[in-house]
């Protein structure tokens, strides 16, 4: 019976023993982390600079995002362009004796804001009481003239001195219009011319640019 109760004895402790060692194996096994077989992810920047889906902001320059806005410039230019024909409103007007005699020089000087260009002769007509006298066109080829702000350019007037010793006839006005204009300037004038019978020496005028 003693034999039988430690044969008994010995069976039960190594059970338990046998027991305890398969608890400790399983819990080892539980506490030991899990073995991931995924590849972590990775996040990759917005190129937007947007939001990211878990919550978390991964921004990144935007690359030719930037926030300025190029202008487009319009130029403009001026009123009149360079070398159009001198009007008479843009025209300046003066009268000056020449050096000899029976010469009278008319100043145009440019009032505008543009060059302009003048081509040919004039119409001229000198005006008095006893009348008005229209210049004849001499025999100088014209030639472009162009005239900056404000310079100038002439022409001239030839005229017949009175030298006889009498009044002859005088004249007071001078009326001009450039070349190929219809609108005219008046100017004041003292111009005596001897008095003729039938077909005297004629009043004569330069183109503009000439008599320099």
């Amino acid at each position: 019976m003693r034999a039988e109760k430690l044969s008994l004895i010995a069976l039960t402790a190594a059970a338990a023993l046998s027991l305890a060692a398969c608890q400790g194996s399983d819990d080892d096994k539980s506490a030991a982390p899990p073995a991931s077989s995924s590849t972590p992810a990775q996040t990759t920047p917005s190129q937007g600079g947007g939001g990211s889906d878990d919550g978390k902001t991964s921004e990144a320059p935007s690359e030719g995002a930037g926030g300025g806005s190029g202008g487009t410039g319009t130029g403009s230019g001026s009123g009149s362009g360079s070398g159009g024909r001198c009007r008479t409103a843009d025209l300046g007007f003066t009268a000056t004796h020449g050096m000899g005699e029976g010469i009278l020089i008319v100043h145009l000087k440019n009032t505008g804001s543009a060059t302009c260009t003048l081509k040919g002769f004039p119409g001229v007509d000198l005006k008095g009481k006893d009348g008005t006298v229209s210049a004849t066109r001499s025999d100088v080829a014209p030639v472009p003239v162009e005239v900056k702000p404000g310079e100038e350019t002439r022409f001239t007037l030839r005229y017949p001195p009175n030298t006889s010793g009498g009044s002859g006839t005088s004249f007071t006005t001078l009326i001009v219009t450039p070349p190929n204009e219809t609108h005219s300037h008046t100017l004041p004038t003292d111009i005596s011319v001897p008095v003729t019978e039938g077909s005297g020496q004629p009043v004569t005028v330069d183109p503009v640019g000439t008599g320099k």
